[in-house]
């Protein structure tokens, strides 16, 4: 799946870490959802997207790539 999890991360000036800590998850989780290598439950999609400061998950990850 793709995502824009990187580029809104930038944005806010927040470092992987710091969003795997936000959302309980381990920094690898995050390299892996980078990297496209790794598909998000529903409740980590929907946690990341509040994170990041978004109001909808397609702001973030794209269902289309499914």
């Amino acid at each position: 799946m793709k995502t824009r999890i990187k580029e809104h991360r930038k944005e806010l000036k927040m470092t992987q870490e710091e969003l795997a800590e936000i959302v309980d998850v381990t920094r690898q989780t995050i390299i892996a959802l980078e990297q496209g290598r790794y598909n998000p439950s529903l409740i980590l999609a929907y946690k990341i997207t509040k994170a990041l400061k978004k109001k909808y998950i397609e702001d973030v990850f794209d269902l289309e790539e499914i």
